[in-house]
């Protein structure tokens, strides 16, 4: 059964698009707040979209599907009086400001030929793609779909609704990276949550949703961006899961082989000791099937600045406000637990020493622009969302069984995630082919899963 399962969702599509609108803000953005200014990280990010879907069970607590989708449709039009640039239009190429007006972010509904359970038992990775609105995961956006490929504009956010047979339902966002990071897709969806519950609620009172746009002066920086290789067709991407008591193990490893080193390590976070042990044994696959040839290599490590400046920003900060560190990996010593993990460290103070967002802003403004581009074939690249609040996304139906990010990552990388709970990590892991093969097989790799 396991086996003819898997192959029904190897061959069909499983979605069926029932429904598709535009909603717009409930009332229109007042004229001073019509042109939303893109900083300079903006500007030098990638046109791609992050894909965030949240899985929930069915609670029986609404009648109908189509009663729940009211509710959706409606809050989404409240939130985005407060999210007002999602709902604006942004040019494709080069853009420096989105055009704030009002008109609104796609939003359809699917019907889903299975079960929430059978999907998520039997699913690969891939799978996800199809729950997202004309396939928005990363840059697909601008290949796959005929209506997007004849516009000259891109709308920031898109939704898509996906109803299982159980009653079960998948609400998948696709928002552009021009605009925000991670930090800020999570916030926008926990918002529209929020609003949603009071909705079906039938509260009265006004909903407390607070996002912060920081305003920016108007710069050009004539500069279209880094192609980074999403779409290879090498690549793989796969979710390795690691409970909080195999990572305090790999802390305890990584404790006792630096004890005796000049600088020992006794204080490692958990995402430290995995981007380090995730690292490692990608570099090693990778050196494996190069015939045992290791080759100079590294890792771009993006942080979240909201916290880490002198003069903290504030927690729902919408935009891009991440940075990424280059630790270069010049020969095998330096893929050692002290060598990396010190490093991370000594690169997360520098930046701990840097006043505020205004001073990272002058820093990108003044720099090379292509001395940063971030597209090196052999370079990885690490992020982390562990901490932020994806399993707290309650639109009135509980907490959701499962949140992820779609779409094949940036080929050469890894996104580290909580698990439901916060009781582990689930690194998503993007790799060729060959080299996903390898590690998915390294048994120092899967002693900590």
């Amino acid at each position: 059964m396991m086996i003819r399962s898997l192959v029904r969702f190897a061959r069909r599509q499983l979605h069926t698009i029932v429904c598709r609108e535009i909603i717009k803000p409930s009332s229109p953005t007042p004229s001073h707040l019509k042109t939303y200014n893109l900083s300079v990280i903006d500007q030098i990010i990638p046109h791609a979209y992050m894909p965030m879907i949240a899985f929930y069970p069915n609670t029986s607590i609404y009648r109908s599907s189509h009663d729940k989708t009211h509710d959706l449709k409606n809050s989404l039009s409240q939130t985005l009086t407060k999210y007002y640039p999602f709902a604006g239009r942004l040019p494709k190429v080069a853009p420096v400001f989105v055009d704030c007006n009002d008109n609104g972010v796609e939003f359809l509904e699917a019907s889903i030929d299975s079960t929430l359970s059978d999907f998520l038992k039997n699913s690969q990775h891939e799978d996800l793609d199809q729950f997202f609105p004309h396939g928005l995961v990363y840059c697909n956006s601008n290949s796959r779909d005929d209506v997007l490929e004849n516009e000259e504009v891109i709308i920031p956010l898109a939704v898509q609704v996906n109803h299982f047979e159980c009653g079960g339902v998948a609400v998948a966002v696709s928002m552009s990276h021009k605009i925000a990071d991670g930090s800020s897709l999570v916030q926008f969806i926990n918002d529209w949550a929020t609003m949603t519950r009071f909705f079906s609620d039938k509260h009265e009172h006004e909903v407390l949703v607070d996002p912060k746009f920081i305003s920016v002066e108007s710069i050009k920086l004539n500069y279209i961006g880094d192609s980074l290789d999403y779409e290879s067709k090498d690549c793989v991407t796969r979710s390795f899961v690691f409970p909080n008591s195999k990572i305090n193990e790999l802390k305890l490893k990584v404790k006792a082989i630096t004890s005796q080193c000049v600088e020992p390590i006794t204080n490692a976070t958990r995402v430290e000791v995995l981007s380090w042990l995730l690292y490692k044994c990608v570099v090693g696959a990778t050196t494996k099937n190069n015939s045992g040839s290791f080759k100079p290599t590294g890792v771009y490590h993006a942080l979240n600045l909201r916290n880490m400046m002198i003069e903290s920003m504030p927690e729902k900060s919408i935009g891009n406000f991440a940075v990424a560190i280059e630790m270069e990996t010049n020969n095998e010593s330096e893929i050692s637990a002290e060598s990396f993990i010190n490093d991370l460290k000594m690169k997360k103070l520098e930046l701990l020493g840097i006043r505020n967002i205004e001073t990272v802003f002058d820093l990108f403004t003044q720099a090379d622009l292509e001395e940063i581009k971030m597209n090196d074939d052999h370079m990885y690249m690490c992020s982390s969302m562990c901490g932020f609040p994806g399993y707290e996304i309650d639109f009135g139906w509980g907490k959701p069984v499962k949140v992820t990010i779609a779409g094949n990552l940036r080929k050469n990388s890894f996104i580290l995630m909580d698990t439901p709970n916060r009781d582990g990590i689930e690194a998503l892991v993007c790799l060729g082919k060959q080299d996903m093969a390898t590690i998915q097989s390294d048994n120092e790799l899967l002693a900590f899963c």
